[in-house]
């Protein structure tokens, strides 16, 4: 039922059906702990493991929505988490590729288990740190960074495509404002999508 409310209330925000589409298709509570199966239609993130969570259905929707993937894409992800992101994107993208990036020993071996019983064949997760990029993947049609950051680091926009979108949480630790930039050229076109709060970005252009 809580499935079900969800995906009429997207509707009603115009959310694209080939995101709900990837939704409907990857199980969200593969990736929760058993004890928090009743909840994993809530529109509530989730704790999974050193201090990190799953984000809300609703928040992982709106930026896919604005991530407007297109099947055959390389996208990269900074901040694999227990893989349910990546999941969704690697419906999206069908024969394209997604390389998700993780620093947390523990998440990297889950995240690689979660996509691997799933069948995510063209998805990569890589131990790295995602806020560098990964230059010898790029160049990306696509960057989805799933935590806060001061700013998009100059590595991803360096390995964005011409005309490629990279959807950020900018902002501050206590609270961010959701960014879409749009290369073109040496410039990025900015898009604000609203408030929200995202666990830090860990690494060289992430916080101290």
């Amino acid at each position: 039922m809580q499935k079900e409310l969800l995906i009429h209330f997207w509707k009603g925000q115009g959310i694209d059906s080939r995101v709900i589409d990837a939704f409907l298709r990857v199980p969200r509570e593969f990736f929760v702990a058993p004890d928090l199966y009743r909840q994993a239609y809530d529109d509530i993130p989730l704790p999974t493991i050193r201090n990190q969570s799953l984000s809300q259905p609703t928040t992982v929707m709106l930026m896919t929505h604005a991530l407007k993937v297109e099947q055959g894409h390389k996208i990269l992800e900074v901040g694999s988490g227990v893989g349910y992101q990546a999941s969704i994107l690697s419906r999206l993208v069908e024969d394209g590729k997604v390389i998700t990036t993780e620093t947390i020993p523990e998440l990297v071996s889950i995240a690689k288990r979660n996509l691997l019983q799933l069948g995510c064949s063209n998805t990569l997760v890589v131990e790295t740190d995602g806020s560098r990029g990964v230059e010898e993947e790029a160049p990306f049609d696509r960057v989805m960074i799933t935590c806060a950051c001061p700013k998009i680091p100059e590595p991803i926009i360096e390995q964005t495509k011409d005309g490629g979108i990279i959807i950020a949480p900018v902002g501050d630790k206590a609270s961010q404002t959701l960014v879409r930039a749009t290369k073109i050229g040496k410039r990025l076109d900015l898009e604000f999508l609203g408030p929200f709060t995202f666990v830090p970005m860990q690494g060289k252009y992430g916080f101290e």
